[in-house]
């Protein structure tokens, strides 16, 4: 693990040697907020779903104590495609493996709830998602329940988008339905094989807005892990501020921001003045 924090100025930039041991770090955060938590109290933490958090949700069904109590936390996805059109959007049906949803489900809570057997589990309510024919309620029931300790985030390939955030991205949005970009569509590919043509990538999604993140935040870490990631840490890493054809590039201006990479990630990242 490498300390790069001189990389972006004002963000500590935190390199791995791989995903596990990046997840590995990650998970342990995550339940050392989780511990902290008041009884009584909830621990939301943000989400998404794709690659690039796999190996820390992973880790956190791993570290997990066989009778630790789940009641406490809350899963805050970030996004959903759907369908339909305007008036009449809705979420896509959650069966399908390139849901938000179902990832929700078959990678983070039954992952999680089998680690637990003698401990409480994580009941399907606590796992939250957009709603598309009211994308603000979103944004109030984050604050309403004191908003999410923890967001984890992470940048397109192609475009830096952040969930369905495509450029020019906008600091001040909210939840939001939103039409995605081709190229958020082909990033999507990338993450989706059962997506065999860009046709079959859904034209529309549901997804918090950077201001979401920023503003119902305490603590927001960017993640980037694999070399499809190297364009995207190399745009972060050399921003000083943040860069609305990057979006990614908000975690500049986030609460309490942290990069996390690998070193599969950094590679093309690296300046002179860090090696």
């Amino acid at each position: 693990m490498t300390d790069l924090t001189a990389a972006a100025p004002g963000t500590p930039v935190t390199v791995f040697d791989d995903a596990d041991h990046l997840g590995e770090a990650l998970a342990q955060q995550i339940l050392g907020g989780l511990a902290a938590t008041p009884s009584g109290g909830r621990y939301l933490l943000g989400c998404p779903s794709g690659r690039s958090l796999r190996s820390t949700y992973q880790a956190l069904a791993r570290l997990l104590a066989p009778d630790t109590d789940l009641s406490r936390l809350v899963i805050v996805m970030m996004d959903e495609y759907v369908v339909g059109g305007p008036g009449d959007f809705r979420r896509i049906d959650p069966g399908l493996t390139h849901t938000c949803a179902w990832f929700a489900e078959h990678e983070i809570r039954r992952p999680l709830n089998a680690a637990v057997p003698d401990g409480t589990p994580l009941s399907p309510e606590q796992v939250w998602l957009p709603d598309p024919p009211d994308p603000a309620a979103y944004d109030r029931r984050i604050a309403d329940a004191g908003g999410v300790e923890l967001f984890l985030a992470a940048s397109g390939a192609g475009d830096g988008h952040v969930a369905f955030n495509a450029p020019p991205g906008d600091l001040g949005a909210g939840s939001a339905v939103l039409e995605l970009a081709d190229q958020t569509r082909r990033d999507n590919m990338g993450t989706f094989p059962e997506f065999r043509s860009l046709d079959d990538v859904p034209r529309y999604g549901v997804s918090v807005g950077l201001g979401t993140i920023g503003a119902l935040s305490r603590h927001v870490v960017m993640v980037l892990i694999g070399q499809a990631k190297q364009e995207s840490a190399a745009r972060i890493l050399a921003a000083s501020d943040f860069d609305p054809t990057w979006p990614a590039t908000f975690i500049h201006r986030c609460p309490d921001p942290r990069i996390l990479l690998d070193t599969s990630a950094v590679r093309r990242a690296r300046a002179p003045e860090f090696g």
